[in-house]
């Protein structure tokens, strides 16, 4: 076929591509999100590669823009922490990207995972200290508001909850520390999820960087702990186990930028507390009060049930906070929601410590 947009029946690979990297010999569709479609293909000179195209529907365009910008960005980095470009076409939102075989994780992958997280995360640092434009053309992160407080302390007086004086407090002064932890400094994955990780022999790749933006690379460094909140995938890794993961995520950071990081991880895992669209798959969010829909209804996603998110993630909060000076009350209240959910529903089970 010459000049149509098919070189293999489905795949969208048109003329501008076939003259970079030729035609397509064969295609096999992947498992994919329903927002894009993945195939692995070999191309003309026998090598293997991955075709992705972002399907029609809401933001597409710009997720389309966010991935090849962050893929991009990351490329600059070594040992390489994604997989290689080899080519795009932006007129129908497709990249043509190197094809990486995955292996199954060893166990104590997350140390692994939070070392090759921090030298993504550095890329943008180190461009812009080196360029001026490190991650040019993605969105700054966004954190929870006013909205998510209040929804919180409206979930823990339901199930009631005397919610200590001045916990209000302590969560609306963690907004603006979370907004100055959003600085251009880390290019964030937007999704580091398991299955976003590829673990190959020469260490992790990560894929599918559509939610990519900007900010603090402790948002992400603290989905180990509180329990990867975008994901399908909650685990609850061993402490020992995550205190080498954030030590390693700390020393592979200062490596690659000269600095230490900024802020305090119990501040970040605080923010997804009390983020209720962190219980939903992204195509539900920021529709209901998700937090208020626990109180009369538990659902399952991936490995562990919504009441079963919110419960490991209070666990985590009320541990991290104790003897913390800006948010101890947060602490204690965490541990009585705790509490008081298991009391509610004691058929809750704790989220699994190994992945799938």
């Amino acid at each position: 076929m010459t000049g149509d947009l098919f070189s293999v029946v489905g795949v969208p690979f048109g003329d501008r591509l076939r003259a970079e990297l030729g035609a397509l010999r064969s295609a096999r569709l992947l498992e994919s999100s329903p927002r894009s479609a993945v195939w692995q293909v070999e191309l003309g000179d026998g090598t293997p590669a991955v075709v992705k195209h972002l399907l029609d529907g809401a933001e597409a365009r710009e997720r389309y823009g966010r991935e090849v910008a962050a893929l991009r960005l990351a490329a600059r980095v070594r040992p390489a922490v994604v997989p290689r470009v080899l080519g795009v076409d932006v007129d129908v939102r497709v990249v043509v990207l190197e094809y990486v075989e995955h292996r199954r994780p060893r166990q104590g992958w997350e140390v692994e995972y939070a070392s090759g997280l921090a030298r993504l995360h550095a890329a943008a640092a180190s461009a812009s200290e080196g360029e001026g434009a490190g991650g040019a053309g993605l969105p700054a992160w966004a954190g929870p508001d006013a909205g998510d407080v209040g929804s919180f302390l409206g979930f823990a007086e339901a199930l009631g909850a005397g919610v200590p004086g001045g916990v209000e407090d302590e969560l609306l002064q963690l907004l603006p520390r979370l907004g100055k932890l959003n600085g251009p400094r880390a290019l964030l994955h937007g999704d580091p999820c398991p299955g976003n990780d590829l673990h190959t022999p020469d260490g992790i790749r990560f894929i599918d960087f559509e939610q990519a933006c900007l900010g603090n690379g402790l948002m992400e460094l603290a989905y180990l702990r509180i329990g990867f909140p975008t994901c399908w995938c909650v685990t609850a890794a061993p402490g020992p186990l995550l205190a080498e993961a954030e030590a390693a995520y700390r020393t592979a950071w200062r490596t690659a930028t000269g600095a230490d990081v900024e802020g305090e991880l119990i501040d970040a895992c605080a923010g997804w507390l009390i983020r209720g669209d962190a219980l939903v798959q992204r195509a539900h969010r920021g529709s209901v009060d998700h937090l208020a829909r626990v109180l009369d209804e538990d659902w399952e996603w991936g490995t562990v049930s919504a009441r079963e998110r919110l419960l490991h993630r209070l666990g985590v909060v009320a541990r991290m906070a104790e003897g913390s000076e800006s948010l101890d009350g947060l602490g204690r209240l965490s541990a009585d929601v705790r509490r008081r959910m298991r009391e509610r529903w004691p058929a809750l089970k704790a989220s699994p410590e190994r992945r799938p």
